[in-house]
């Protein structure tokens, strides 16, 4: 072998060093960034489960109706309070779906929206302001469309507030929290009865807590405050620190000493723990 031919193999091996050397970096720098990819998402990963260990999440279903073409004048307060309630409970934690002046389309695809996003660990909130009418003991909400002559159209057209509350205890909820401010003289029941008697009386299913605006069969006026009665007591209890059941007691006494027993809401409760509307309260 030449001295030519030996200069040429020394740098040929060289060069296939070099490369080796190369390729063994680039290979180790790959697998160093896979492994970093790989802690990055098991920390992402650790980061959601543990942030949403002991998390209970809270949905609010609000529905005010005041625009009712049957009525000789709109319901203002209904709108009032559902834009002042869902406000405060968005504030407290509450993912809330507000409807205003709802056809039935619009209520129904409302609690399908709120059935679909109900887990087992989820407290869950609906509030109604508007017309109610009982039909069969079973009290139901009314649709700003609802076109109602008879007792059987109260069924047809109307929202039944058992059967939401049904709903949220078939889909596993947590805690149900029920406000329903619609014992209001309306202009429908005249049609098929000789008097308006109010709501039916709402049970309480399981961990279940219920206000309505006044008692069984019993019908109030509105005032001429910017909310309902009955809303108003309930946000200036709401701002207070204590359980759900507190402020829905505390509301029923204010307003029942403020009417001197004229108007007397109905609370039922079957709560099996402490719910609290703040967020830091549970």
């Amino acid at each position: 072998m030449n001295v030519k031919q030996l200069d040429l193999s020394r740098r040929t091996i060289a060069l296939a060093a070099a490369l080796i050397g190369t390729a063994s970096l680039v290979i180790g720098a790959h697998a160093a960034l896979n492994m970093r990819a790989i802690d990055a998402a098991k920390a992402v990963s650790t980061d959601q489960i543990t942030g949403s260990i002991g998390q209970t999440s809270r949905l609010a279903l609000v529905i005010g109706n005041g625009h009712y073409p049957d009525a000789s004048a709109p319901l203002t307060q209904s709108i009032n309070d559902a834009r002042a309630l869902s406000s405060s409970l968005r504030k407290n934690g509450f993912d809330v779906d507000m409807v205003e002046d709802a056809t039935k389309d619009d209520m129904v695809r409302a609690v399908n929206r709120l059935k679909s996003r109900i887990k087992r660990d989820t407290v869950v909130m609906l509030f109604f302001g508007g017309y109610g009418v009982q039909a069969g003991r079973e009290s139901y909400m009314l649709p700003v469309d609802a076109v109602i002559w008879k007792e059987s159209d109260v069924r047809r057209q109307g929202v039944s507030i058992d059967g939401v509350i049904d709903m949220m205890k078939e889909q596993g909820a947590k805690a149900k929290l029920v406000v329903v401010d619609a014992s209001r003289r309306n202009p429908y029941e005249r049609r098929f009865r000789s008097y308006s008697h109010g709501l039916a009386p709402i049970s309480a299913s399981d961990n279940a807590l219920i206000l309505t605006s006044a008692s069984p069969g019993k019908v109030v006026d509105d005032g001429k405050g910017e909310h309902s009665v009955l809303v108003s007591e309930f946000l200036n209890n709401l701002s207070a620190k204590g359980s759900a059941e507190s402020v829905f007691n505390k509301t029923r006494v204010a307003i029942s000493r403020a009417s001197e027993g004229d108007q007397v809401p109905t609370v039922s409760s079957s709560l099996l723990e402490d719910v609290h509307f703040d967020a830091a309260g549970g």
